[in-house]
């Protein structure tokens, strides 16, 4: 693990592939860590990628510089934090691949810096046009249980008092478990006790739902991302088929937001961590979305 300061966190990361390879950030999901993406790095490495894997705000050993910093957790702040970490690392032109929390950011990222950003890989989490959450379906809000939970008082206590524990239900839930016994959730865990985790999964998701204050610092990228409605940057979106939090027909029918490709792939027999269940089926596609990107950028 490498550690990197930007202008408001110390962000810690692992990397890996050829000093001079082509960049990609690969970005974690909640509730995850940057161990995610363990299982597919080699593959990355072995096409010539240089890859950075963050712990993103408020997870594992990433902290933030200041205590008076709002712990914001919102899209916008997470890719804003990605922008930061590709200038102090000297990346001018990236691609991005992300899961869930990261999957937002990408495109995120792809609304507010395209010329930045080569392609954009999300896995699980489909596109919200001008970062907008719209009041889903009573089915979905079933689903979506947790964020009501968090929106209330008590329930925001208890994510307070028992961060691992909340964690845990998620990954017990969400799709098929056998992929994990509790050696490997025990060796995430420790991302969600950073003392910011609780902060920020809170601020994350009360502030789709309730009136919560921003950090000011993202305010101009929060205007780029309330303009920007279609997407010009080369896009794949991964979806496991039986992902009970966010299920296929939740991503279905999205094309028309891209407008220079888009491609959606549905994996059976996985549920909403398709990175750690099945890294071979991930890896190819996202290696051949890669390529395809840094082809056009050339």
């Amino acid at each position: 693990m490498k550690t990197i300061r930007t202008p408001v966190l110390e962000i810690a990361f692992e990397t890996g592939g050829p000093e001079d390879g082509r960049p990609v950030f690969l970005l974690h999901g909640w509730p995850d860590d940057a161990t995610a993406w363990r299982a597919i790095a080699p593959a990355l490495e072995a096409e010539g990628y240089r890859w950075v894997a963050p712990w993103l705000r408020g997870s594992g050993a990433t902290r933030f510089l200041s205590s008076d910093t709002l712990r914001d957790g919102s899209g916008v702040a997470i890719a804003h934090d990605v922008l930061d970490l590709a200038d102090a690392l000297g990346w001018g032109r990236f691609a991005v691949v992300g899961h869930d929390w990261g999957g937002r950011a990408a495109y995120i990222l792809a609304a507010v810096a395209p010329e930045r950003v080569a392609s954009i890989s999300s896995l699980a989490i489909g596109y919200a046009p001008r970062g907008r959450f719209a009041v889903p379906t009573f089915e979905q809000s079933r689903r979506w249980w947790y964020q009501w939970f968090m929106a209330t008082d008590g329930g925001a206590q208890a994510v307070r008092a028992d961060p691992v524990g909340f964690a845990r239900m998620q990954w017990d839930t969400w799709g098929p478990t056998d992929w994990f016994d509790d050696s490997i959730f025990a060796a995430v865990s420790g991302s969600f006790q950073n003392p910011d985790w609780a902060a920020i999964t809170l601020h994350g998701y009360r502030s789709r739902w309730k009136t919560e204050a921003f950090d000011p610092r993202h305010a101009r990228l929060r205007e780029k991302v309330d303009g920007c409605e279609l997407l010009a940057v080369p896009a794949l979106m991964i979806q496991g088929a039986e992902d009970f939090c966010d299920p296929p027909g939740e991503s279905e029918g999205q094309q028309r937001f891209f407008t220079n490709g888009y491609h959606r792939l549905v994996l059976h027999g996985v549920g909403h961590f398709p990175a750690r269940e099945n890294p071979h089926a991930v890896a190819g596609p996202i290696i051949s979305h890669l390529n395809l990107g840094a082809a056009r950028a050339r």
